[in-house]
C-alpha cells in the first residue's frame, strides 16, 4: 500500500479515529491488526517472513534477559544477528550472488546448477530486519528492558508508518509509547497532518517530477551531453532524498 494513494487515505481515516476511541489495552492490538493488513495488501505470504524474524528476535530477547553467563548471552546475540542476516541475504542477495558467480571464469554454467528466486523482494525487508535485530542488541547492552508481550513486540517491528521505509527506530523510543495512553490533541493532529502534507508534496510534486528527467537520461545516457548527465545525477540525489 503506497502512502501517496487513495487506498492509504481511506485506511488512515479509519485507523486514527478508532485508535483514539479504544481503551489503552486494545490500542496496541488495533495497531498490530491494521499493520498486518497494511503489509498483507502487497502480498500476504510476506507476513510469514516477517513473522519468522519476529519469532527469532522475541525468543532471543527473552534468552538475553534470563541468561546470566556472558558467553551464553553473546551466543544468543550472535544467533539473532546471523539469523536475521541469513533472511536478508537470502531474499535480497541470492540472485545477486548467483549472477556474479555466473560470470566468474569456469562457472558460466552456474545458472543451470542453481535456481534463481522468482519472487519479488519483500518490501521493506532491510528496514524491519534491522529494526527487529536492533532490539536484541539493545537488550544485550542493557539499555532496553525486555518486552515480554509477544504481540507488543510484533507491533514494534510491524508498526505501519515505518514498516516499509523506515526509519529504523530505537526500541526505547517506540516500545514505551505502546504502553502509555496517548490523549487526543487537536494540535498534534494539525501538526501531523501538516508534516504529512509537506511529505506528500516533496514526494509527488518534487521527487516524481525529477524522476521523469532522471529516468529518461539513465535509459539512454549516450544521447545526452556531459551537462545533462551531471544534471541527472544531481536530480537523482534530490529524488532519492
Amino acid at each position: 500500500m503506497l502512502f501517496n494513494s487513495l487506498q492509504f487515505l481511506c485506511f488512515f481515516i479509519i485507523v486514527c479515529p478508532v485508535y483514539f476511541i479504544l481503551p489503552l489495552k486494545l490500542r496496541w492490538f488495533w495497531l498490530l491488526l491494521v499493520s498486518c493488513y497494511f503489509y498483507a495488501v502487497l502480498n500476504p505470504y510476506y507476513l510469514c517472513i516477517l513473522g519468522a524474524a519476529i519469532l527469532i528476535d522475541y525468543t532471543c530477547g527473552l534468552g538475553l534477559h534470563y541468561a546470566q553467563s556472558p558467553p551464553i548471552r553473546k551466543g544468543i546475540l550472535a544467533l539473532s544477528i546471523l539469523s536475521n542476516m541469513a533472511i536478508l541475504g537470502y531474499f535480497k542477495y541470492h540472485n545477486f550472488f548467483l549472477e556474479n558467480l555466473r560470470h566468474l571464469p569456469g562457472l558460466s554454467g552456474i545458472n543451470q546448477t542453481f535456481d534463481y528466486l522468482s519472487i519479488a523482494l519483500p518490501i521493506g525487508l532491510s528496514f524491519h530486519t534491522f529494526q527487529s535485530m536492533s532490539y536484541c542488541i539493545e537488550v544485550y547492552r542493557h539499555p532496553q528492558a525486555v518486552e515480554k508481550n509477544p504481540w507488543v513486540f510484533s507491533l514494534f517491528v510491524m508498526f505501519f508508518p515505518q514498516l516499509v521505509a523506515g526509519p529504523i527506530e530505537r526500541p526505547y523510543r517506540l516500545l514505551r509509547q505502546f504502553h502509555v495512553l496517548q490523549a487526543f490533541s487537536s494540535q498534534n493532529v494539525k501538526s501531523g497532518l501538516l508534516l504529512m502534507a509537506w511529505g506528500l508534496i516533496k514526494k509527488a510534486v518534487i521527487s516524481d517530477r525529477l524522476a521523469i528527467y532522471v529516468n529518461e537520461v539513465y535509459a539512454a545516457p549516450n544521447a545526452f551531453s556531459a551537462i545533462g548527465l551531471v544534471l541527472a545525477a544531481l536530480f537523482f540525489s534530490f529524488q532519492i532524498y
